[in-house]
């Protein structure tokens, strides 16, 4: 005895009216009009943390500028690396001071380091570690290197030196000031005398340089210049 089709469906006619095979049924119709299955909607771009209590919104882009960084392993798109805890409101929970995070987060902005007066460089250094943004902790660790050679040296002190020479030797003066010095007052002192028939002018020129001839307890000998402006200086 043979069977009919199964219930519900109808079968459509074969060739000379015979019943011919039943159609596929379109996988997924139920999720649209259309019978496809619509896309998964995109992760999206902006990444909100929670740092210490502190909010700070984000884009995935400027947290992932470093890939070796906790952010970017914390929330890179492809799939993140770290597992984190998030609070009520979807953000990752990061349990860190946020104080110093704000000089982390311009920096994956913009590639600048800015600190505020108030902050202590050292605290940005210690969340840099932290995040593992090696070319920011380089960044830092010279800001506080210069700062300390700069404590170092307190305050810049100047040799003052008293140059006579005539009208005529102003030229050669100026082409003889380098190495450091520096000119600072030119004052005339009227003809003091008479060369043939005309009056030689004379002028007091005043010059200056940074006194810092010592380097790690190396003194410093003076340039074949400076033992020029040496010997004019005699004179006085």
């Amino acid at each position: 005895m043979a069977e009919g089709p199964p219930r519900g469906r109808t079968p459509s006619p074969g060739p000379g009216g015979a019943p011919g095979p039943p159609s596929p049924r379109v996988a997924g119709a139920a999720a649209g009009s259309s019978g496809t299955l619509s896309p998964p909607a995109a992760a999206s771009k902006w990444v909100r943390l929670n740092v210490g209590g502190t909010y700070f919104v984000s884009t995935r882009q400027t947290l992932c500028r470093e890939p070796k960084s906790f952010l970017c392993r914390l929330c890179c798109q492809d799939g993140p690396e770290l597992g984190s805890d998030k609070d009520e409101t979807g953000a990752y929970l990061i349990d860190r001071d946020p104080t110093y995070f704000g000089p982390i987060l311009n920096y994956l902005r913009h590639g600048k380091l800015i600190i505020n007066k108030e902050l202590a460089e050292e605290g940005v250094l210690e969340e840099a570690e932290f995040y593992n943004i090696a070319s920011l902790v380089r960044l830092v660790k010279e800001r506080i290197r210069d700062n300390e050679n700069r404590t170092s040296q307190g305050p810049v002190k100047h040799v003052y030196r008293v140059l006579q020479c005539q009208e005529e030797e102003l030229t050669q003066m100026v082409s003889t000031m380098s190495d450091g010095w520096k000119f600072e007052q030119l004052i005339s002192i009227g003809s003091s005398y008479n060369y043939g028939n005309e009056d030689q002018a004379e002028f007091l020129c005043v010059v200056s340089r940074e006194l810092n001839n010592s380097t790690n307890g190396i003194v410093k000998e003076p340039s074949e210049k400076a033992k020029i402006l040496q010997e004019r200086g005699s004179r006085m």
